[in-house]
């Protein structure tokens, strides 16, 4: 793979963008400011005292070729332009292979939920003090126990299945992603489990992580809910989670928890309104300006 670099004025960057990309195939282009780092640079996002009009004087733009070839005839062409719309060639070099598999799997290390309970993908040895061990590998689905809406709603399934007399009787994951409330639920002892979700992706990586821990559930298309459960857990976004009252409520059974998550601070109140017809919420726990919202139906 090789690299054009190029500088342009600003006022080129969209036509040379479309060109390179378009007329001579580039697998990518990325734009900058030219002058970044110099007494030249020009901040774009209204920063204090600078009128929201601003913008840079010249651009620096790099197009990735599969082949050096393509970056040199893309080279040639433009320069042939006439001299006010042609760039100056800074650069064409070979671009470093890299491990993306290896470079990914550094990010991610094994997570802790409880000091008995951690989140471990595949390539990583579990703690020692790990009891408990739900593998999860970073995929198309969310849901790594990486962000912090994910994060609290498993620190609750652990402290409230530890305090419980026995095990949720069902489980339903509302918005399931990769599955891992569901399959933490599991860990834990709940006996049935259902996961939808209306992303084909996320239910086809729920099944597969289910497996790979040793979880048995059932994972679909939310139309197929059905009945009562005793656990409803649904980390989604504060708007569906609204519209999303009257259905779930209707499925808690008496004395059932439900656990909501992917909620903003400030978003608190237009929640607990939207499910006060059926039961009062509160605030559980709050990581990073998100909260965790849970409810108990009489």
């Amino acid at each position: 793979m090789h690299a054009l670099t190029l500088v342009v004025a600003a006022a080129s960057v969209d036509a040379v963008s479309d060109r390179l990309a378009d007329a001579y195939s580039a697998l990518s282009v990325t734009v900058e400011d030219a002058d970044a780092g110099t007494a030249a640079e020009t901040p774009l996002f209204d920063e204090p005292a600078r009128p929201a009009a601003s913008r840079w004087q010249r651009a620096r733009i790099v197009a990735l070729f599969a082949e050096e070839a393509g970056a040199i005839g893309a080279a040639a062409a433009l320069a042939s332009l006439d001299a006010q719309a042609a760039p100056r060639i800074e650069a064409i070099a070979p671009v470093d292979d890299l491990d993306w598999v290896r470079l990914t799997q550094s990010q991610f290390g094994p997570i802790e939920i409880e000091p008995d309970f951690w989140i471990v993908p595949s390539w990583s040895a579990a703690p020692a003090a790990a009891r408990r061990v739900l593998r999860l590998d970073p995929g198309m689905a969310f849901g790594t126990g990486t962000h912090p809406t994910t994060r609290m709603c498993l620190r609750w399934i652990a402290r409230a299945a530890a305090s419980r007399a026995s095990p949720w009787a069902r489980v339903l994951d509302c918005g399931c992603g990769s599955g891992i409330l569901a399959i933490a639920a599991g860990l834990f002892g709940a006996q049935a489990i259902d996961a939808v979700d209306i992303d084909p992706a996320a239910v086809e990586a729920t099944r597969a992580n289910a497996l790979a821990n040793g979880v048995r559930l059932r994972a679909g298309d939310p139309a197929s809910v059905a009945g009562a459960y005793s656990l409803i857990v649904a980390n989604i976004l504060a708007t569906p989670l609204r519209l999303l009252a009257p259905l779930l409520a209707s499925h808690l059974d008496a004395g059932a928890d439900l656990l909501l998550s992917g909620i903003l601070g400030a978003q608190a109140a237009e929640v607990r309104e939207a499910y006060a017809p059926w039961l009062p919420l509160r605030v559980a726990q709050a990581d990073d300006g998100w909260i965790l919202m849970n409810g108990v139906r009489e």
